[in-house]
């Protein structure tokens, strides 16, 4: 089979931050890091002062345009191409209003990929890629869920 599928969507669902969400942000990092300070815990100060900073940045930052393709080797998602022998399974999840297929790894410290569909037919790809890999459902991570509640 040389069929290869291919889209452009986002890289994740974006949410504008408020500038009360920068202010939360602000207090909570400055309170935790006096209250290290009291405590003569400089570094861990330091740490989340860092990376209070580091998270501000990145949920300013804008979800860039990537290209996903499938086709008889793997998924590429943006720069990155994940081989069937690499995948356990997948799912298109379709039950929300933004579809996307889950990829189940193998690997321990990233068990699921997450990518957007646009442009094409869920269906479509379900069966393009129920030739290479058991659909198994699966749901979003928690992670995922955690960061999509607080905005990310």
């Amino acid at each position: 089979m040389n069929e290869t599928i291919s889209w452009e969507t986002i890289e994740y669902l974006h949410r504008e931050k408020t500038n009360d969400w920068y202010w939360i942000v602000g207090i909570i990092t400055a309170s935790i890091a006096l209250i290290a300070i009291i405590l003569n815990n400089v570094i861990f100060a330091i740490l989340i002062i860092v990376s209070s900073f580091t998270l501000s940045l990145f949920a300013s930052r804008k979800p860039e345009v990537i290209t996903i393709s499938i086709d008889g080797k793997g998924v590429s998602i943006g720069k990155h191409k994940y081989l069937y022998k690499e995948l356990e399974s997948f799912w298109v999840e379709t039950r929300d209003p933004h579809p996307r297929v889950l990829l189940k790894s193998k690997k321990v410290f990233m068990p699921f990929v997450v990518a957007f569909i646009e442009e094409v037919e869920p269906e479509t790809i379900n069966e393009f890629l129920s030739n290479y890999l058991p659909e198994e459902e699966h749901s979003e991570p928690f992670l995922e869920k955690v960061l999509l509640y607080f905005g990310f």
